[in-house]
């Protein structure tokens, strides 16, 4: 990795793990970060070994928003306009499942950042804040993607008044799934990962399609879509798998 580079990139076991890496800046969603980031992110979803996505950190702070110091007196080319959205939809709507690991704070776009993400497990020292509102912003793009996960009264009041909150708030707003203590994050990631890739490619694949349509689909397309799995290749091995008392094959084997 050379000093240019801010996400590392680690694939092993069916698991593309990317990490945020610059911490000089509390891992902030700087140009190259954003562009790296979407990098790493289009190559391990284009990957057909890679069954499941991690975005991980380095350094004390998961990721402090847009890099305040390159948008200071620029444009909105500055700004990400553009990039960000585009970065949030592309963890939004990956085929594959994301999960975000928050050993630290998590501020503005950040928030914005796990909460695009399928599973969020966080640690008990973890702190988040929607700061937009102190500085003058307005969460307008992460809205997109926080305000379909959070209880709506608690994201109003937390947005409006750009105060911190701490990981069990965080869980009790629908923001985080799971909160350990922060001695046992590499565990609980790796029991979700475990979890994750028990599941079948394509099942995953058009679970999650289902569930980011919400009640926008017909109960005939979700009777043809039972109906495809069920005589499908992945039903049929799932199914058999069961009753032979077997690791379906999709399930990885440890070395």
């Amino acid at each position: 990795m050379t000093s240019d580079e801010v996400v590392q990139v680690r694939v092993a076991r069916g698991v593309a793990t990317l990490t945020l890496d610059s911490p000089a800046n509390r891992n902030a969603l700087s140009r190259a970060m954003r562009a790296q980031l979407r990098a790493a992110l289009t190559d391990a979803l284009a990957d057909d070994a890679v069954r499941v996505v991690v975005l991980d950190h380095t350094g004390r702070v998961f990721c402090s928003g847009m890099d305040l110091a390159e948008a200071a007196g620029g444009g909105s080319q500055h700004q990400g306009v553009r990039e960000f959205p585009e970065l949030l939809e592309l963890i939004w709507s990956s085929p594959k499942p994301v999960v975000a690991v928050v050993r630290g704070p998590a501020r503005a776009g950040g928030v914005g950042l796990l909460a695009a993400c399928d599973i969020v497990v966080a640690g008990s020292s973890a702190t988040f804040a929607f700061s937009e509102v102190r500085l003058g912003l307005v969460p307008a793009v992460i809205s997109a993607v926080v305000l379909p996960r959070m209880v709506p009264h608690v994201a109003h009041r937390l947005m409006l008044t750009g105060q911190a909150f701490d990981a069990e708030a965080a869980v009790r707003g629908g923001l985080v799934d799971l909160v350990v203590p922060d001695a046992d994050v590499e565990a609980e990631l790796h029991a979700q990962l475990v979890e994750l890739t028990a599941g079948a490619p394509a099942a995953l694949t058009e679970t999650k399609r289902l569930l980011r349509a919400g009640t926008s689909l017909e109960f005939g397309d979700l009777l043809e879509l039972s109906a495809r799995f069920f005589a499908g290749d992945e039903g049929q091995e799932g199914i058999a798998a069961f009753r032979e008392k077997r690791a379906a094959r999709w399930v990885p084997i440890d070395d």
